[in-house]
């Protein structure tokens, strides 16, 4: 038989409106951990950028179960970066007339995902050499 082979899968969250500064201190938390490691501890964290981290997660688990037919036990988060996004500049009411100008900021979360393929049951040789004698 075949043995298993090492897979990457990714997945990406872009546009969240959220600081990168504080979406990669719920990042740093759970990375190199194993998946299952990572979704609890993501449970318990009481920030709001923990919810995005985790849809980030669920959908890579996701691409490589569906995808690769990856085995979900053995997955481990190979990387998982937060990279700034596009900035959106407005103005708010200031003293005097004057328009204060502002910042929202946006945040890329990038994850990649490492683990094993499950192995494809393999039929029998004999059942289809007799199938063919037939």
């Amino acid at each position: 038989m075949a043995d298993n082979t090492q897979l990457t899968v990714t997945a990406s969250a872009r546009d969240i409106n959220q600081a990168p500064r504080k979406v990669s201190l719920v990042a740093s938390l759970v990375r190199g951990r194993t998946v299952a490691d990572a979704l609890t501890i993501l449970d318990y964290t009481p920030k709001r950028a923990a919810l995005v981290v985790k849809k980030a997660i669920l959908s890579a688990r996701a691409n490589a179960g569906h995808n690769f037919r990856a085995d979900e036990k053995t997955l481990v988060i190979a990387e998982l970066s937060v990279v700034a996004g596009p900035r959106l500049k407005r103005f708010r009411a200031g003293a005097r007339g004057m328009a204060k100008p502002y910042q929202k900021k946006t945040s890329h979360i990038y994850v990649t995902l490492a683990g094993t393929a499950k192995q494809r049951a393999v039929k029998p040789a004999a059942k289809t050499a007799a199938k063919e004698e037939k």
